[in-house]
């Protein structure tokens, strides 16, 4: 994974409000959520969860698909591994489990 769609979705995931809802959308599983049960759960208003609905698709974090008349938001698991996997090669080499890293 390269450093920009890491950035870009680190980014996304920085707000307070689109990191509640992937936390969520990850514990709903592999089959995602509704919108609908995505704001009932959190209380977003629909305006603002649909702004950041389309952020985090835009990067890659979920995916939307239309059943009938509802969209189900599907969190995309495998670049959650490739982001977890990037931080943990590319950020912490050198450091040992259980050692904090010295402060600069």
């Amino acid at each position: 994974m390269d450093h920009e769609k890491v950035a870009a979705s680190l980014a996304e995931l920085g707000n307070s409000h689109r990191l509640s809802v992937f936390r969520f959308l990850v514990k709903a599983g592999h089959d995602g959520a509704s919108v609908g049960e995505i704001q009932k759960a959190l209380g977003i208003p629909a305006s603002t969860l649909s702004h950041h609905l389309a952020r985090m698709a835009k990067v890659g974090l979920i995916r939307q698909e239309k059943h009938t008349r509802t969209i189900v938001c599907i969190p995309e698991y495998e670049h959650l591994e490739n982001l977890i996997g990037f931080l943990r090669e590319e950020c912490c080499v050198g450091v040992q489990a259980g050692h904090a890293l010295e402060p600069l």
